[in-house]
This record gives structure tokens, sequence and C-alpha cells, in this order.
């Protein structure tokens, strides 16, 4: 089962939130830090990281010598990657999304293929749990290579064990846009993690309206749920949408967290509760892999 743990905005607490869920898993677990612009769940689990890779994707050099300068790569590049001016052809590399297209459509063959890195990819073992987080450049505006690229890893990699049905925790990015997107493609289960104020409630359901977009089920997390009004409560009742959990503010979390731990090592009684929800989400999950089966 793939959990993606995500939110409309951030500061919610989405990303101790998903440490503490992998800290709690019963079994073998992934952890995907895919908020690749700003990662930090490594800060909760300390990984012991062993493997450190380059990530590139490929972009488009112009072969002078063969180029006709017909402008087919201009016309199909949706991003303004290729510019002509008469007989001078230009390329963004910052704006291309290696989509190949114009490599597809040069009738000369005058397009190489060349890379440009945009971040890392690094893996490896916090305790018993598989960690996988990518890394963007600094001034990287397009992540979501990468994030995929830490779902594929993980997901389809060397670190799964099929027959002991490994759980997978997403750390999603921030917001609705496209990373927040990729993310949520191909999981079984969204938890919004918001809090009880109106910039919380706005978001959450805009995150929520994305989600039910893609068809996924999804709950709700509201964390520090005794510093603002219920109005998040009534909305997921209006909504039919789960309210998961109520985490009340307690200054012990909010100083593990200013220390680097985890809410389960500073509130250890929420341990069993986490441990209740993630249980009853994979046996939903199971009932529901066995009624589609039916």
């Amino acid at each position: 089962m793939q959990i993606a743990v995500a939110s409309g905005k951030g500061g919610t607490g989405k990303t101790i939130v998903s440490t503490s869920l992998a800290l709690c898993a019963p079994g073998p677990v992934q952890y995907l830090d895919c908020d690749v612009e700003e990662p930090n769940g490594h800060l909760f689990l300390k990984p012991e990281l062993t493997t450190h890779e380059r990530f590139t994707v490929i972009i488009p050099e112009i072969l002078r010598d063969k180029c006709t300068y017909c402008g087919k790569c201009r016309d199909i590049c949706r991003y303004n990657a290729i510019t002509l001016f008469a007989n001078t052809i230009m390329t963004f590399p910052e704006m291309c999304h290696s989509c190949l297209g114009c490599f597809r459509v040069c009738p000369e063959d005058a397009i190489a293929r060349g890379e440009r890195e945009i971040g890392v990819l690094e893996s490896g073992m916090a305790g018993d749990i598989g960690f996988v987080h990518g890394r963007t450049r600094v001034g990287e505006a397009m992540g979501v290579p990468l994030l995929r690229a830490v779902k594929k890893r993980a997901i389809h990699g060397e670190m799964v064990d099929e027959e002991k049905k490994t759980l997978v925790i997403i750390d999603a990015p921030p917001g609705t846009s496209c990373p927040f997107v990729a993310a949520i493609t191909d999981v079984d289960y969204v938890i919004l993690v918001t809090e009880p104020t109106p910039f919380g409630l706005h978001d959450l359901k805009l995150a929520a309206e994305v989600v039910h977009n893609f068809s996924k089920p999804c709950g709700v997390i509201i964390n520090r749920s005794d510093l603002g009004d219920d109005r998040v409560e009534k909305w997921c009742l209006q909504e039919n949408i789960p309210l998961l959990l109520k985490i009340p503010f307690d200054r012990k979390i909010a100083e593990g967290y200013a220390r680097g731990l985890s809410m389960v090592e500073s509130a250890p009684e929420l341990r069993p509760v986490l441990q209740d929800l993630l249980a009853s989400l994979v046996r939903d999950y199971r009932n529901n892999l066995q009624l589609g089966m039916k």
C-alpha cells in the first residue's frame, strides 16, 4: 500500500506526521521524501545515506552543421525552449521539459542529446525504514522529473520486497501544483494534514478537490486542533471526508520538533494512536482489494 501525506499549504506538520507514521509501521516500510525542493524528512529519521547519484534530464543540443533552420523544433516546443531568428537558433536548457518532441520532428537529425543536472538522488536506511529523497539544485525551477525518480527508485527499485508487502509512506510537496499531482499519482490513499485556521481550510479545500479529481480516497488529520475553530471539522462532515485524527497542540512536540525529534519520540502516547490509524487504513485497503477481486 502506498500512502501519500500531503497538505494544501506548508507549515501544517505534514513531514512530522509522515515520519512518525513511518516509525510506527509494524512491518517493512519505505519513506519517500518527494518534497524535492526542500526535503527535511531526514532531519527526523536521520538515515544513513549509502547512495548519492547525480540526476540529469535530456536537453537538445543543436548540430549547426546539419541544421537547415526549418523551425519545426521551435514550433513543437510548448515551453519556448528553442527559438529561431533567421539563421540563428538558440536553446534555453532551463525551460526544457525533456519531452523529446524536438528530436522526433527534426527532418535532418540535427539535434543531439545533451544532459543537464537538476539535482541529486540519495537513499539509505533509517533503522528498518528504507529511505529515499531527492534534492534539487539551488535555483532549479523544475523538480517534477526528480520527484518521479524518487518514486520510481523506491517503488520499483531493489529496496522493495513484494512478498513482505512493503508499506510506502510518501511525503508529498505542499500546495496543489504539478509536484503535488506527481506525488499522489498511483498512490492508494492520501492523508491531508491541515490546521484549524481560515488559511488551513482554504488550502485544504483546494487539495481535496485535486485528490477527488484523481479519484483517490482521502482522510484528514487536523494538527494543533485546539488552537483554532471547528470549521474544518464541519467541512469534512459536510463533504463526507473522514476525519482520521485530531492532534492537539503540545509544547513538548514543538520543542522536540525544534531538536529534530519525531512526534512519537516527543509524545510516545501518540504511537499506539498512529499504529491504530495505519492498521485501519491497511485493513480497509486489503478489504477493498478483496472486494475488487470478487
